[in-house]
């Protein structure tokens, strides 16, 4: 989207579209603020939740991550089976997964590695610092760093 730097006619210094594009942000904020609500409701992100996963002392987190599973499978067929269109009228594809099994899961084995570790996946890191749990920003840091280093060496692998 290109976004006008022209002042607008009042006399504004603000572009007149940059008003617009961020209305339109609004839902996506919202949306964003009651997943942090549910994630931390739902004890998605408790240290304790976690470890008991981990322990096989609780089915609790294995019940979230299956509704999560199925309500994605649910979706992605609706949407492979109807023909959606996003909302700026491009068709959704969902492509299929290619590529060598080894390195999904020497992926899952890392990103399980940092969970274990952290007691946090990347999802509830934001949720957690809106939370008031400082040390997440180290999580965060981390997790950062880890992209980092796998765009780093992406090609290699």
């Amino acid at each position: 989207m290109m976004i006008s730097t022209t002042p607008s006619a009042a006399g504004s210094s603000a572009p007149a579209s940059t008003a617009h594009l961020l209305l339109r942000q609004w839902p996506f904020l919202i949306t964003g603020l009651l997943f942090g609500v549910l994630l931390i409701k739902s004890e998605a992100a408790s240290w304790y939740r976690i470890q008991e996963m981990f322990r096989f002392q609780s089915i609790h987190m294995y019940g979230l991550m299956g509704s999560a599973v199925l309500t994605g499978l649910i979706t992605t067929t609706l949407l492979r089976r109807t023909g959606r269109r996003a909302l700026n009228g491009d068709a959704i594809h969902v492509p299929a997964k290619t590529g060598a099994t080894s390195s999904y899961v020497l992926g899952g084995l890392i990103f399980g590695l940092g969970w274990g570790l952290a007691g946090v996946c990347p999802g509830p890191i934001f949720a957690l610092l809106g939370s008031s749990l400082l040390p997440m920003l180290i999580v965060l840091a981390a997790a950062l760093v880890g992209t980092w280093a796998f765009g780093a060496v992406q090609k290699l692998l």
